[in-house]
């Protein structure tokens, strides 16, 4: 087992580096010449870029001082993302430099072409020295100094063009991370619902991952929007934090001002287990924060269950539905805060109505959309499973980059349509 780990890791330092070897080639030495002052400072951003990437994830989970993991994380992650849309971008370029390449050699010839035409009226009329006509001319090394500055023109073309696109995307990301989520509206009709619960209005945040990145001024914003919505009930669906009670006190202060007229219920999420769980739990009591940790509260016109995050099985923590919906009325509705999606099938089995889940980020940033459908059965939205309905929302913050492209932040107002009205 531990030859295989070993063996696994070697394939994807390989990977990680060969990757970076590429934007190297494409960006630098091709659109540099050997010992210039560009070629050194791209080369410098190319080998601190995954130094400071890896660096961030390695402080993370090494237990070293929060100041110093806030500014090793900023430009880590985002590097990382900007990896991503370089590769891309360059890869698109891949199709294009051929194009541009014969293009330019047509240009060049042609221009070649019309410097060398004689009219010939000027043909009869000039007479060349033999000795001048037989001293070779420049011609060969011309043509070679002509590829040389048409490869570089190529390069530079498709490098910058693919710089400019990764940057634009990267930075474009960031701003709708960092100015907060948007504010969704969705109806979800529910057979056994009371006539009297109809138009019931639920503030739906996951993902929120406060933590090195997105501080207490996120929290603000996000605390601002919820309470905007005017909500009967706000559900956090886990992740709220990447760190600890200690290193983020202060972040996760304004959930205190979170105000509903049925209050505000937590769950655990994958991450809560990542930054001490037990601890999370109580604070976020101390917070206002009921929470529904295997269990669930019976409310005027439903049952709330909620279940731990799968996760916490790594600590005897695990989800327990038999304990969140067990020896319940059947004959009331029951809306389930799971983090993770794959929880629905579970939810199935207990004649869940409503799954309220997040963790997927709808993907965060394009395509990682495409790798959350291999491990998710819904990545964003409301879909049907059976009687249940799974409603996934995107979450309202960012893990790693704080970038997301294709895949828009929200805060969902999920509001419960009753068949009887």
């Amino acid at each position: 087992m531990g030859l295989v780990v070993v063996g696994v890791g070697v394939v994807v330092l390989a990977v990680f580096c060969g990757l970076h070897w590429y934007v190297w080639r494409r960006l630098v030495r091709d659109t540099t010449v050997r010992g210039s002052v560009a070629r050194r400072v791209g080369t410098g951003v190319v080998v601190g870029g995954p130094i400071l990437l890896v660096g961030a994830f390695v402080a993370e989970r090494a237990g070293v001082p929060f100041l110093l993991i806030q500014i090793v994380a900023w430009p880590g992650y985002l590097w990382g993302a900007l990896l991503i849309y370089l590769l891309l971008a360059l890869l698109v370029g891949e199709l294009i430099r051929p194009l541009l390449r014969r293009w330019t050699e047509r240009a060049a010839r042609a221009e070649v072409a019309e410097e060398v035409t004689v009219p010939p009226a000027v043909a009869e009329e000039v007479t060349v020295p033999a000795a001048v006509a037989e001293v070779p001319g420049p011609t060969a090394g011309a043509e070679e100094a002509g590829s040389v500055s048409r490869r570089l023109f190529v390069s530079r073309a498709v490098g910058g063009a693919a710089a400019l696109a990764a940057v634009s995307t990267v930075g474009y990301g960031a701003h709708s991370v960092l100015t907060g989520p948007t504010v969704k509206q969705v109806t979800v009709p529910l057979a056994n619902l009371p006539r009297a619960g109809h138009g019931y209005r639920i503030a739906v945040v996951s993902d929120i991952h406060l933590g090195p990145i997105l501080g207490r001024g996120f929290a603000e914003r996000v605390v601002e929007r919820i309470n905007g919505t005017q909500p009967d009930l706000i559900a956090v669906v886990g992740d709220l934090v990447d760190g600890s009670v200690e290193h983020l006190r202060s972040a996760v202060e304004p959930l205190a001002r979170l105000r509903a007229r049925h209050g505000a219920y937590f769950v655990t999420g994958n991450h809560e287990y990542f930054s001490g769980a037990e601890e999370w739990m109580v604070h976020v009591q101390e917070l206002g924060l009921r929470l529904l940790a295997n269990s669930r509260a019976e409310l005027p016109y439903f049952d709330l269950a909620g279940v731990n995050d799968i996760q916490g099985k790594r600590i005897g923590d695990g989800p327990d539905f038999a304990a969140a919906l067990g020896n319940r009325d059947m004959g009331r509705t029951a809306v389930l805060l799971a983090h993770q999606p794959v929880q629905i099938h579970d939810a199935v089995k207990f004649g869940v109505d409503l799954q309220l889940s997040g963790h997927t980020h709808g993907g965060q940033v394009w395509p990682g959309n495409l790798l959350a459908e291999l491990a998710n059965p819904t990545v964003a939205g409301l879909e049907q499973y059976g009687d249940t309905q799974l409603y996934v929302t995107r979450g309202a913050g960012a893990w790693g980059p704080p970038v997301r492209v294709g895949a828009p932040s929200d805060i969902t107002v999920i509001t419960l349509a009753s068949k009887q009205a």
